[in-house]
């Protein structure tokens, strides 16, 4: 008898402990999220990625194209080629070669896949626009040359939500604010970091920064007020270089070392920088760790130069706040990465992302997907998400408005719609592109500059030519509805420049402030 009391004992004993675990399991749709990468034949080969040591990912994506910073003899360039490419790369194959040294830095704007902006050791900041379907001829005009900075510079970082909005920052601990359209610098903080800026990040809405510096501090800034909203001294002990975000919710998430050179990642809240919400130690690996954060999803991926491996994590409201949820491992490590979002992702396998790894020849696609059974719409994978119409236009976050980014449903696939700026400045004369064949661009801060909005959102389809043409002569019948749009042009011209001296008025205010302070002897 007493066998079977004691089996049945050790039987109530399991279950106990089996409901036990389910009770201390966490749900999450994202704890089997797959990493597969890409079959050999859709690879990019024959890549010469940059040697170059500035902890960048040296590649950037997005729902058109791939960018890849590669090898120059004498100059610096990279390579841009449509998101479909597969296969060799031909020696042959035309770059982007204008700037004078190395490359350091790439991004695309989020709201115009054309554009894209590279920093280099020659203390510039070019922005390129790419035609359609690639380059046919090496690029060597950029649209906007922007000169503000006195040594090179490695940080990009495009507004979120306005228009044409992008700051940078080099080494000469700087951060610069422009706007793009016109080639004119907006603000200039010199004076808010000691030494060399690790890296600059938005926040949600574009009203905040969020900068890591050598001296191992977290800093809040108000670019447009240039003050410093919140410091956290040491963030990370380590003196290896660190990296922050700023997350949908406000919080801040850093990568960085401890002082046994052990990785770290930490969660912060700008509103209490007294201590970190969570820290998680990984390894003790020299790879500086760079997050991509996944907005949508709120995943954070970590990805290491010279790791062979991908983490992924989600961050929650709930304790202990940052879950690891799993990692992708492979043979070869990587040199960088660049991460494509939503825009881009295929919703009818149920990815929710993808990376692109560079080998030292070689950049392979890794998709990361959550298994479903169903073929439908997986409306949970695939909340609306940030579209490429931008919420303002750079003159009215100068003059202090802030946005939200404007969301868009991925429910069949994305497309991007006419943009509704598209007539913004169309009465500036166009710009020529660097497919025509036409001139050299103008320099920065010419008046023809600040047409680049308008050759850049104007693509008029072929088909519409022939009924613009047929339109304009009949003047007669059209005479009041081109008045009318005259009127309109002319009026958000007004508010721009009303805008414009609203801004300025501001910018002489904190100048006066800080001319104020040299004088009192507090600088």
């Amino acid at each position: 008898m007493r066998y079977p009391l004691r089996h049945g004992a050790t039987c109530c004993l399991s279950l106990a402990n089996m409901s036990f675990r389910r009770g201390v399991v966490r749900q999450s749709k994202f704890r089997h999220v797959f990493a597969q990468a890409w079959k050999a034949e859709h690879c990019i080969d024959d890549v010469r990625v940059s040697r170059v040591t500035w902890d960048s990912g040296l590649c950037a994506v997005n729902p058109k194209f791939i960018a890849v910073i590669i090898e120059a003899g004498g100059g610096g360039s990279f390579l841009v080629v449509p998101i479909s490419k597969s296969g060799r790369i031909d020696q042959a194959c035309p770059t982007v070669c204008g700037h004078a040294a190395p490359v350091l830095e790439i991004q695309w704007s989020p709201h115009d896949d054309n554009i894209i902006a590279s920093a280099s050791e020659d203390c510039t900041v070019k922005v390129w626009q790419i035609p359609d379907g690639g380059l046919t001829s090496p690029m060597t005009e950029a649209i906007v040359i922007l000169e503000g900075h006195s040594k090179r510079v490695g940080i990009l970082a495009w507004h979120p939500t306005a228009f044409n909005i992008l700051l940078t920052a080099g080494c000469d601990n700087v951060i610069c604010v422009w706007n793009v359209g016109t080639g004119e610098l907006l603000y200039q903080l010199s004076d808010a970091h000691p030494d060399l800026i690790y890296s600059v990040g938005w926040n949600k809405d574009g009203s905040a920064v969020c900068t890591v510096c050598k001296d191992k501090a977290l800093r809040v800034i108000d670019p447009r007020r240039g003050t410093v909203l919140k410091v956290r001294e040491k963030v990370h002990d380590g003196t290896r270089p660190m990296r922050a975000v700023f997350l949908s919710d406000g919080k801040i998430l850093t990568t960085g070392f401890s002082r046994m050179s052990e990785r770290q990642m930490a969660l912060w809240d700008p509103k209490d920088l007294s201590e970190p919400m969570a820290v998680q130690e990984m390894d003790t690996s020299n790879g500086v760790l760079l997050p991509f954060y996944d907005p949508d999803t709120n995943m954070v991926y970590l990805c290491g130069k010279g790791d062979c491996t991908i983490r992924y994590f989600e961050v929650t409201d709930e304790s202990p706040y940052v879950h690891f949820l799993s990692l992708y491992s492979s043979k070869e490590p990587q040199r960088g990465g660049g991460f494509l979002g939503k825009r881009g992702v295929d919703v009818n396998k149920c990815e929710i992302a993808r990376f692109y790894k560079l080998h030292e020849r070689k950049v392979e696609p890794i998709s990361m997907t959550v298994p479903r059974k169903s073929d439908l719409f997986q409306g949970d994978l695939y909340p609306d998400t940030a579209g490429s119409e931008p919420a303002l236009l750079a003159d009215e976050w100068i003059a202090g408005q802030d946005a939200a980014p404007l969301l868009v449903s991925l429910s069949g696939g994305y497309s991007a719609p006419p943009s509704k700026h598209r007539d913004t400045l169309r009465s500036k004369p166009k710009l020529v592109s660097q497919d025509s064949g036409g001139g050299a661009a103008p320099p920065a801060g010419n008046a023809a500059a600040s047409s680049f909005v308008s050759a850049t959102r104007e693509p008029e389809d072929e088909a519409a030519a022939p009924r613009v043409a047929a339109r304009e002569t009949d003047g007669n019948a059209e005479r009041p509805k081109r008045e009318e749009e005259l009127l309109n042009e002319l009026l958000a011209e007004m508010k721009a420049l009303r805008a414009v001296v609203v801004a300025q008025s501001q910018r002489i205010e904190v100048l006066e402030r800080q001319l104020a302070r040299i004088e009192d002897g507090d600088v």
